[in-house]
């Protein structure tokens, strides 16, 4: 049984919230145009442990997924903590197996050349291709963090909204956005970007959370890739494709992975059962260190039930994550 379908009932206030979401931001997808879009979920922001509701809507057509009413841009810095900014730091900074993966992936299409990570935060990925052939460069809100990818990596990197970079037409020989596309208002004006700045032959690899994957249908709401109000968009292989396809962009190649994150979706579960309890927990935005007998705990728990988990997920379906290489065609000779 889906978790989905043990989620906390509806309150009336909740439908009528959901009868006004469907009043509003749903006449037309914001990538194809379609018509029809329906409500398919209403979640919280798990992570801070908040209550407030918000709607995601589908596509009938393409299947691009998106928060509907989302909050304003200059209201969003309320969403990011100093919490999540650290834990998304972390993660990219104490990643080498994944920056290595994906080094891998990129060197079957493109070994040297000027590299352009956007998000490129405190410069974790670029951070491995340093001393190498690459030239490289990034886009960064956080100037803090901007700083310190400089400093680590030696690149050029931009300050501010993907969209005011100042990069000349056919300057990049590769493009990566990792775990960022889902974050960005207005993702079909940073592809144009992404096609505007490639190289004829170049490539773009991009990672998104799946939407339709496994485990976004059994947890549901308590799914971990959600991630409420900060992703704006949720993609599916089927919505990425035609984003990619609607700027020009040609498929070469895409995967579905899987992160072994299952248990932050099982922690939000549990808190929303304590809830039920009238106990109340600490959400994990705000947990401090554990202690070291909760870390071997957790640990051993990674090594056997987690471990089993994930050899069982491709029988459950897709990934949970999409990784996805486009390329921009050569110009005719």
């Amino acid at each position: 049984m889906s978790l989905a379908r043990i989620s906390e009932p509806y309150r009336v206030a909740d439908l009528e919230g959901e009868a006004k979401s469907r009043r509003q931001g749903l006449e037309s997808c914001p990538i194809c145009g379609q018509t029809g879009a329906q409500v398919c979920l209403r979640a919280s922001d798990r992570f801070h442990g908040k209550l407030e509701k918000y709607t995601l809507a589908r596509c009938p057509s393409c299947s691009l997924v998106w928060l509907v009413n989302p909050p304003r841009l200059s209201e969003m810095h309320l969403h990011y903590t100093d919490a999540y900014h650290r834990l998304i730091s972390a993660a990219g900074e104490n990643s080498p197996g994944r920056w290595s993966n994906r080094i891998q992936s990129l060197s079957q299409y493109k070994w040297s050349g000027k590299l352009l990570d956007l998000g490129c935060s405190s410069g974790g990925f670029i951070g491995f291709l340093k001393g190498g052939s690459w030239k490289l460069y990034g886009i960064e809100m956080s100037a803090e963090c901007a700083t310190r990818a400089e400093a680590r990596t030696g690149a050029h990197i931009f300050v501010g909204d993907i969209a005011d970079a100042p990069f000349p037409a056919e300057s990049f020989d590769v493009i990566t956005c990792f775990d960022v596309l889902e974050h960005i208002y207005e993702p079909r004006k940073v592809m144009s970007k992404v096609m505007e700045w490639l190289k004829p032959g170049g490539i773009f690899y991009v990672s998104v959370p799946n939407i339709d994957s496994a485990a976004a249908r059994v947890f549901g709401t308590y799914w971990h890739g959600l991630e409420l109000p900060r992703h704006l968009f949720h993609y599916s292989p089927a919505s990425l494709s035609y984003l990619a396809k609607s700027v020009g962009l040609q498929r070469v190649s895409l995967i579905t992975g899987r992160y072994a994150l299952v248990g932050v979706s099982i922690r939000y579960f549990c808190d929303d059962l304590f809830r039920a309890l009238g106990i109340s927990r600490t959400p994990m935005a705000y947990l401090g260190t554990p202690s070291l007998p909760w870390r071997v705990a957790r640990k051993l728990v990674r090594m056997t039930v987690l471990r089993a988990l994930l050899a069982a997920a491709p029988l459950m379906g897709e990934g949970e994550y999409i990784d996805a290489i486009f390329r921009k065609e050569e110009s005719p000779s």
